[in-house]
């Protein structure tokens, strides 16, 4: 057993780790569970106190932050983290790939909520990871997974196209809400935007949606194609973020300049050869 003092022990670690994504799974899932319990079952397996396996997993909920994940509601993140929790959570990760898809485990949870509106985030400077954590970001890249989930993309787009359409309905204007489109869904990408949508006195919003199951500040791909548009119909172009999509979906609008309120840097470039 450990003593008050030491740094947690791997074997500690990975016990903590799995409870806590024990916890997240049934919070995901609608399952109702007793933290006190939970940190009562772990101290009957290691030697520390109650306020300390609390603290643990709010240092858990920091790591999951940065990987685009959700967390347990009422485990604040606290960053002052030892690397080797780090480690711990590659470990429960890479044996446990689900993990990585708390979507799934919703099983169709977050698609039958309303849709919450609020603000943006602040622009904040850009601040280095610590090294252990950025290779941990790229082994398990939200951006990279966000993108390639084709059924989160699609599901978030549905949540929006149907959030519009009612929407319109609200402020009385039926034949507008008619008239909304799913571009991306009836025309395939392409046209740099995934949904046709109205103001109430019929000006068009061109909206593309960005989904994630992290927080608001879980970063994500935009395309030159929807960058291009951007600058082409600024008056109309809105980039939708729809966020913590597993549990409690909320959304967020940027209008351009994008500039304006996120960090654009460049990732891959064109080879050719004339």
């Amino acid at each position: 057993m450990a003593s008050a003092g030491q740094d947690w022990t791997d074997e500690e670690l990975d016990r903590i780790v799995a409870d806590y994504f024990d916890m997240l799974g049934e919070e995901v899932s609608g399952i109702p569970f007793n933290k006190a319990a939970h940190n009562r079952a772990l101290r009957h397996h290691i030697d520390r106190s109650k306020s300390s396996v609390e603290f643990k997993h709010r240092n858990i909920s920091a790591v999951l932050v940065e990987l685009g994940l959700p967390r347990i509601r009422g485990y604040f993140p606290a960053e002052n983290y030892q690397g080797a929790i780090i480690a711990s959570v590659d470990r429960f990760l890479s044996r446990n790939p689900t993990a990585l898809h708390p979507e799934k485990i919703a099983q169709g949870f977050a698609e039958s909520q309303g849709l919450f509106v609020g603000t943006a985030p602040p622009l904040l400077p850009i601040a280095p990871r610590r090294a252990d954590m950025e290779r941990l970001v790229r082994k398990f890249d939200p951006v990279e997974r966000d993108f390639r989930n084709r059924k989160l993309g699609r599901d978030g787009e549905a949540m929006v196209f149907n959030f519009e359409r009612q929407r319109l309905q609200q402020i009385d204007r039926p034949d507008l809400a008619r008239k909304v489109t799913w571009i991306s869904e009836e025309q395939g990408d392409g046209a740099g935007f995934d949904i046709l949508s109205f103001d109430a006195t019929g000006k068009e919003r061109l909206i593309e949606v960005k989904t994630t199951v992290g927080t608001d500040i879980t970063p994500f791909y935009v395309t030159r194609n929807e960058l291009s548009v951007a600058a082409e119909r600024p008056d109309a172009f809105r980039l939708c973020r729809v966020f913590d999509f597993a549990e409690h979906p909320r959304m967020f609008e940027l209008v351009p300049p994008l500039e304006k309120f996120v960090h654009l840097s460049p990732l891959s470039y064109k080879a050719s050869f004339s």
